[in-house]
């Protein structure tokens, strides 16, 4: 078990090392409505209307609220299926939510589906979400949305504390499960790229990739980003200006009319 204060000041570190722009995520799995942490939101109850996973993450991530979502707060069933919350039904072995919009034909949709990342059916009845600043509750993972320069310099962090590159299950669907059920399956770091859901209605930016830490691995993953740092690998990235570097030939003309020491500038190619 984490200390809790711990927790905070990782998602400190974290939003200080890699200049986050949202809020890291503390996430966990529920196995019974008492793992509910105290003033979290129930959609269907507090809200009024039931939403989807990857908008109860953005609810945490943008606006720092503690979200629980159980099977009756969920409005996407790929997460239900994904989670174990429900055996997933014929209809989607079949592949009759994939063909034919996004799979050229049902046999295409079906294998997708068999290999769809699932929990134990039964094991868990939802999953809760908060800001890792400020959770009162001891998640299994840390879930952060990141940009590429960020993603390069998290799986650096890997690569130096670790001594392996990742090997993720990347998917352009169910951003949700393929953040979350690799990682708590392998025990491993996952990076995920956001779906069409999570980008259409859950805001996930153009530029933004999902990396997601098993809470065993976030010491280790400080570790490594501490070590970087120190060693000139942090962010921001730096750059090597060259000095006097080579001009417009007009640039070069009109510095030297104005008196400008400019004799040994070397002109562009064009």
């Amino acid at each position: 078990m984490v200390n809790l204060n711990s927790l905070h000041e990782a998602a400190e570190v974290l939003e200080r090392r890699l200049r986050l722009k949202t809020f890291p995520l503390a996430v966990k799995l529920l196995q019974k409505e008492g793992d509910i942490a105290e003033g979290a939101i129930r959609p269907k109850r507090d809200l009024g209307h039931l939403i989807e996973s990857c908008q109860g993450f953005a609810m945490s991530r943008r606006e720092g609220k503690t979200v629980a979502m159980l099977k009756e707060d969920m409005w996407c069933f790929e997460p239900v299926v994904g989670y174990g919350l429900a055996e997933p039904p014929q209809e989607f072995l079949e592949g009759h939510n994939r063909f034919p919009d996004s799979a050229m034909t049902l046999e295409i949709a079906s294998n997708w589906a068999h290999n769809f990342p699932r929990l134990k059916f039964g094991k868990y009845i939802g999953a809760m979400s908060a800001p890792l600043m400020t959770a009162n509750f001891q998640p299994d993972l840390v879930i952060l949305y990141c940009d590429p320069s960020q993603l390069t310099n998290l799986l650096i962090a890997v690569n130096c504390v670790y001594g392996h590159d990742l090997t993720c299950r990347l998917s352009g669907h169910a951003a949700c499960v393929y953040s979350i059920v690799p990682a708590i399956q392998t025990g491993e770091c996952q990076v995920t790229s956001p779906c069409w859901g999570d980008r259409r209605e859950a805001i996930a930016q153009d530029y933004e990739v999902i990396f997601t830490v098993p809470i065993k691995k976030l010491e280790g993953l400080l570790s490594g980003l501490k070590h970087l740092a120190e060693h000139g690998w942090g962010l921001p990235i730096e750059f090597f200006m060259v000095p006097e570097p080579k001009m417009p030939k007009s640039y070069i003309k009109i510095g030297k009319t104005l008196g400008m020491k400019m004799d040994k500038a070397e002109a562009m190619d064009s």
